[in-house]
């Protein structure tokens, strides 16, 4: 073996695009793996390049108005404890304090707007939220979207320009999630039973407006 091969190899590795799409991963397999993700691997280690890749979706997806206000913030593993003190998680199952110890997320994105936010704004940040959450899910990645924090600490912490909105927590997940079908008028909360987390999902035949 050459002496130089390892290096030779992570040459290699880190030549290759930060982002590399799984062979058959569907616009419906996306979707259902997509889930809001509480724990993670934390031996992961989620890289600047990656978090880079999944904020570029943002200048791809439509914007209302095309105004394009929406701002973006990585955070990654020595700001990350900045950031947890800051967030809430599981906040219908406060029993459990989620994330359990050792789970805890380690990369974030914080999202933020130059104006005062409004309906348009609104609608900008659910469509970044949810194509750059896909992203990550392409990516082999999974998290959640985080909107019960501490606005002005989190501001403060972080040094940011402007008003954040929107916190998106980012790794390997270590949970197994569920959805379970129901009906309209059924309890929506979340719950968990033997380690699984499962989420109820109105079906189809309730969603559609007769």
């Amino acid at each position: 073996m050459a002496d130089n091969y390892i290096e030779k190899r992570m040459e290699d590795f880190k030549a290759q695009p930060a982002t590399r799409p799984r062979t058959g991963m569907t616009l419906t397999r996306l979707l259902r793996k997509n889930r809001s993700y509480r724990g993670f691997d934390t031996s992961f280690r989620v890289r600047e390049d990656q978090l880079r890749s999944i904020i570029e979706v943002a200048g791809m997806v439509p914007s209302a108005r095309n105004q394009q206000v929406l701002r973006f913030r990585p955070v990654l593993d020595d700001e990350a404890e900045g950031v947890l003190r800051h967030i809430r998680l599981g906040g219908a199952l406060p029993e459990l304090h989620l994330p359990f110890a050792g789970t805890e997320p380690r990369a974030f994105i914080v999202i933020c707007s130059t104006v005062e936010e409004s309906k348009y704004v609104d609608m900008d940040l659910g469509i970044v939220a949810q194509s750059m959450m896909l992203r990550a899910t392409e990516m082999g990645l999974g998290g959640i979207c985080i909107g019960a924090f501490d606005h002005e600490p989190l501001r403060e912490v972080l040094n940011l320009a402007y008003e954040p909105l929107l916190v998106l927590a980012l790794g390997r997940p270590n949970e197994h999630i569920e959805l379970v079908e129901c009906c309209e008028g059924d309890n929506l909360n979340y719950y968990r039973r033997d380690g699984i987390h499962y989420v109820p999902k109105i079906r189809i035949e309730d969603l559609i407006l007769k």
